[in-house]
Parts: structure tokens; sequence; C-alpha cells
């Protein structure tokens, strides 16, 4: 009886015991508090990203990978996990590692008051690039104070994307087009009825030739051309001359060229780039792959006739006015000619040619693209394509080895969803922690 008095008391002091360690074995393992990257210290020995899955912007595909780091250079990029003592350990749960973007022909400055731009806007423009993933730009036109702020990216002080800056040449004395209001390419005089039917104006050689001598010593990376061939006209002449002068230099030579005919001439004369698709004329087979042949680069820019839309659900053009309808058969003739050109073996890479928002014209971008390109192709355009496209393919535009650390970390699968891409949570230029939104 005493026995049982006893164990009746004791019952309850031994299920609380017991309820107790039950509670203590069943609660959750802590979690690691999400530390912002950007505020971190990187050490001598660099930092590693585990637990990845990998685009190496060539094509390939590590399903479990890491990346090594050190300084502003990859140095390994591994099946599985990496392990480097010391070094900062990041853990990308299963996100997406992707060379950082290239946009290889933008319009970076706004406004009527470049000075405005610089004090008031700047700063929170270049983070926007760099939010949505981009560490590369080339301003293929901009006001001249993009050449300050290319320092100021390239010196930290401000935060932003690698700037590569083109300046405009001329091919022959007037030209270009323009209307009463809006963007010079509502009006463009590449496209009949407006095209040239007389032959323009030559410029004298030196003066051809000085302006490119002038742009290289103010310090431009690169000469941009507009060119619309007049019946007899100078312009191809014009545009070797630069060519020579450009090589001379060793600046490059971009053109921008909208028609089938202007991008002949272009290719004639063996510029370095052609900052657009034509989409203005069809392509022959036979033209496309004389394109090819010529090993020349093309950025895609297929978004600019391909309407925006308003807050009102309005359709308005890259100049926030409404849209030019007489314009809109190129929406779907610049598709069609990039897939000839695809095919027939042209180095395509990503450009917009806006002044937008740089998530906005990535999303852009990415639907005109998807009309004729897959994921995988687009993946290509944006990665090793775009690289080569402003010629740094031996420093950017894939993950390997002894490239620079241009990364972005991606919440999702392009390949599997084209527009998780623009779910950018980490940003990483040159080494260093840009952007941290996870």
């Amino acid at each position: 009886m005493l026995t049982r008095k006893l164990f009746l008391l004791l019952s309850p002091v031994i299920l609380f015991a017991c309820a107790e360690e039950s509670t203590e074995m069943s609660a959750p393992t802590p979690q690691p508090a999400m530390v912002d990257l950007t505020t971190q210290t990187v050490p001598d020995q660099g930092f590693v990203i585990n637990n990845a899955r990998i685009l190496d912007g060539m094509g390939g595909v590590i399903e479990n990978g890491s990346l090594v780091v050190q300084g502003n250079r990859i140095v390994a990029v591994n099946e599985g996990e990496s392990m480097v003592e010391g070094a900062l350990e990041i853990d990308a749960e299963g996100r997406t590692v992707m060379p950082g973007f290239i946009d290889a022909h933008r319009h970076i400055i706004t406004g009527e008051d470049p000075e405005a731009w610089m004090a008031e806007d700047a700063e929170d423009a270049m983070q926007a690039f760099l939010e949505a993933g981009f560490t590369t730009v080339l301003s293929a036109g901009d006001a001249p104070q993009i050449l300050d702020l290319r320092r100021m990216t390239a010196e930290n002080e401000i935060a932003g994307p690698r700037i590569i800056a083109a300046s405009f040449t001329g091919l022959a004395a007037g030209g270009g087009g323009g209307g009463p209001e809006g963007d010079p390419a509502r009006f463009d005089v590449a496209r009949p009825p407006m095209r040239p039917t007389e032959p323009a104006t030559a410029l004298p050689e030196e003066a051809v030739r000085g302006q490119i001598q002038a742009l290289y010593d103010r310090g431009y990376d690169a000469a941009k051309n507009v060119i619309i061939v007049t019946p007899d006209g100078p312009e191809e002449a014009a545009l070797n001359m630069i060519v020579e002068e450009t090589n001379r230099l060793g600046i490059r030579t971009i053109t921008h060229a909208v028609t089938v005919t202007d991008t002949l001439a272009a290719v004639r004369a063996d510029v370095d780039q052609l900052v657009h698709t034509p989409h203005i004329e069809m392509l022959t087979e036979e033209q496309a792959q004389f394109i090819a042949d010529s090993g020349i680069p093309m950025t895609s820019t297929l978004g600019i006739f391909v309407p925006f839309f308003d807050e009102n659900n309005e359709p308005i053009f890259r100049d926030y006015l409404p849209f030019p309808w007489e314009t809109i058969l190129s929406a779907g003739q610049g598709p069609v000619n990039a897939r000839l050109l695809w095919e027939a073996g042209v180095v395509l890479g990503f450009g917009t040619d806006t002044r937008y928002d740089p998530e906005l014209t990535l999303n852009h971008e990415l639907k005109s693209l998807y009309l004729v390109f897959s994921e995988q192709d687009i993946l290509q355009i944006m990665g090793e394509n775009a690289a080569i496209n402003i010629a740094m393919e031996d420093e950017l535009g894939t993950l390997e080895a002894g490239k620079l650390a241009d990364i972005v970390l991606v919440n999702g699968d392009p390949l599997d969803d084209l527009f998780d891409l623009l779910n950018v949570e980490v940003v990483i230029k040159d080494g260093a922690f840009m952007v941290d939104n996870r």
C-alpha cells in the first residue's frame, strides 16, 4: 500500500519531467541569422559560395556546385562543396549562380540637365543597375558627364556597374533623324519613305579622322556612328576611315545600323560591334551568312519597337510618349532577322538601347528575345555573347577560373522559368558584395 501511495505521489513529478525532456528534444534547432554580405569584410583567403546551382554562361550547368573567389578573381568552379581555410563561407541555399549581367547597348544619363542628373540622380540610378543584376554597361552615347560617372563607379565613389563609354561620330555633313517631339527613332530617316534619295554631303577627310583623335584624347573607349547609306553617298568611305583610326588608336568602332542595307555596309567596313539587330528589311539567308562570316558581334535591342505600357495601360514608346504604330513592323522583323542571324552563326549579345529602369528593360528585352530563342539560348546571349560584344570575353560573361568575379545569385531557375532572371538577390562585382536582398 505504501509503495502504491508513493507512486501516486511521484507520478506527477515523473510526468512533468518526461514532458519537459520531450519538449527539449523536439524544439527546432535555431537557424543562424541571415548576415548582410555587403557589410562583411572579406578575408585575404577570399570567399566560397557553396550549395549553388551554377549556370556558367557557356551552356554548362552544375546542379550542386561551388565557387571560390580570391581578390577580384574567380579561382575555382567545382562540383560539390569547396573548402578554403580562413575564407568566408556562403551558403547559396540552392540559388542559381550566374555571371553578372551585361547590357551591351544602353543610354544612362537622362533629362535635359546632365549636371543636375549627376548631382541628384546618379547614385540611385547606378544602384538600380546593380539591383537588377547588371555589373557592366556599355554607354552607347551619353552626355560628356558619362566619363566622370565611369571614373566614380570604377573608384567606388558611387556604387554602380562597370561603364564602357562611347562617343558619337559623324559620317557625313548634316543628316540624322528627328521630329518635332520625342525620340529620334520615331522619325528614323533610315526607314522608308523618309530614307534619303540624294547623296549626303561628304565631310573632309581630316574632319572624319580628327573626330576620332579628339574623342580618344578625351578618354572614350569607343567611337559610335549611325550609318544611313545615301545613293552614291560618302558614308561607307567615311566609316572605313573611322575604322582605320580606331584601329590605330586601340579603341573600338561601334555602329548603329537598323536596316539590312546599312548593316551590310557596316560589315564591309569591318566595324567592331553592330549595336542593333536590323529591324527594317528582311534578311536573306545569304546576307545573314555574309554577316556571320565577318565575325562581327551584334547586340539584340529587340524590344525597342515593342510597346511599353503606362499606369493607364496605354501603349507608349521608350520616350514615354504614345507609341508610334507606323513602326510596329519592326517589333516582328527584328526577332525574325535575329533568329536568321543566330542560325548563320552571328554572336548575338544582350542589349536594350533604352534609358528606362534597368529591371523594367531587362524584362522587356527578355519578352522580345523569348519570341524566337529558348531559355538556353538567352542565357548564352546574356553571358558569353554579351561579353564578346563589348570585347571583354577574356574577363567577363562566364564563370571560369581566372575571370573577374562578377556574379549574381538568382532565386529560381532561369532554365525552367526565364523570368526568374528578375529575381536577383545577391550581386558581386569585382569580388565585392554590392547587393544582398536575400
